[in-house]
């Protein structure tokens, strides 16, 4: 278990360290111009609706004092749906509605919030509160998510997502998010979701964990991840290699959701992909990507994901 292993033993799992993604990786494989079109969800959601790569409907932006005044008029009568910072991490400032009465607003986990409330959400997001660096943002509001009933049983009361470490437009590693009534609905494992490892072969799970510990059942619904197996994975891979591609950076973090209508959906992505996908797994990053450097670049993404899904499960 990596959590508890010494350093001889991270080496030989391969871990790649904070330090070595910074410098080896994020410094050398993504240029610095090209961050703005991942730092900003609006731009990246404009981008890949310009590349023909499925996304979450955009119902609305607020990006000015004055049209916070306009939410009711930006929300009509829409029940369902999520508020979050365009430039926003770890997700801080989102803000998820699953259902309406009226002008009361209700979260996942039951609360009520006004539509004041949600004014005030909105101002806090442009103030900048949530945002990379503290600078002024813009509040994006989106189409909730009818996730996939395959995988309604891993979350509880949120939307679970689908992690891609994707380099040089290979799919290296992957894991699931799932909600829990700890991260209040939120697939985000930093508030306490669960992270499921899976199979690059075949989006099977491999292991799972929780705030650093391994589980093998969901904390709320007692589902077992052993189960677990993802819908449309080809697909999935697919559309995270594309990313490259897309942004032109050598190393991201890809999220999905699987909409129960849509099908996969690019949710974001991320220069900066964090390490505990590794956990996850209970392996390490490092060889996924000695291998794909000791690779000759193919622009051929078909050949790219047939080579990920056939070799990395065994590094």
């Amino acid at each position: 278990m990596i959590g508890f292993a010494s350093k001889v033993q991270l080496d030989n799992f391969g871990l790649l360290s904070m330090n070595c993604r910074n410098l080896e990786f994020i410094s050398r494989y993504n240029k610095r111009r090209l961050y703005p079109l991942v730092d900003n969800k609006l731009l990246t959601k404009q981008a890949a609706l310009a590349a023909d790569i499925a996304v979450p409907e955009l119902i609305g932006s607020v990006k000015t004092p004055f049209e916070v005044n306009q939410l009711e008029q930006i929300l009509g009568e829409r029940t369902k749906f999520v508020i979050k910072p365009a430039r926003g991490s770890a997700g801080k400032g989102i803000l998820v509605i699953t259902r309406r009465e009226g002008n009361d607003f209700y979260k996942a986990s039951g609360s009520k919030l006004s539509l004041q409330d949600l004014k005030r959400d909105i101002s806090n997001i442009l103030s900048g509160l949530y945002s990379l660096g503290g600078k002024p943002d813009v509040a994006l509001i989106e189409s909730l998510i009818q996730f996939d009933p395959g995988l309604a049983r891993y979350s509880y009361q949120g939307v679970p997502d689908i992690r891609v470490i994707v380099f040089q437009g290979y799919p290296v590693m992957a894991m699931l998010r799932c909600s829990t009534a700890e991260s209040d609905g939120k697939a985000n494992l930093h508030q306490g979701a669960v992270g499921v490892g899976l199979a690059v072969r075949d989006g099977k799970a491999r292991s799972a964990v929780q705030n650093g510990d391994l589980v093998s059942l969901h904390p709320d619904t007692n589902e077992p991840f052993g189960d677990l197996q993802i819908p449309h994975w080809e697909t999935i891979l697919q559309l995270t290699a594309r990313c490259y591609e897309l942004t032109g950076l050598g190393y991201i973090g890809c999220d999905v959701v699987l909409d129960s209508q849509l099908g996969p959906l690019i949710l974001e992505l991320n220069a900066r992909p964090g390490l505990a996908i590794q956990i996850a797994n209970q392996r390490g990053l490092l060889p996924r990507l000695r291998h794909v450097e000791a690779l000759q670049p193919n622009p051929d993404i078909d050949a790219r994901v047939q080579l990920a899904a056939s070799t990395f499960d065994q590094l």
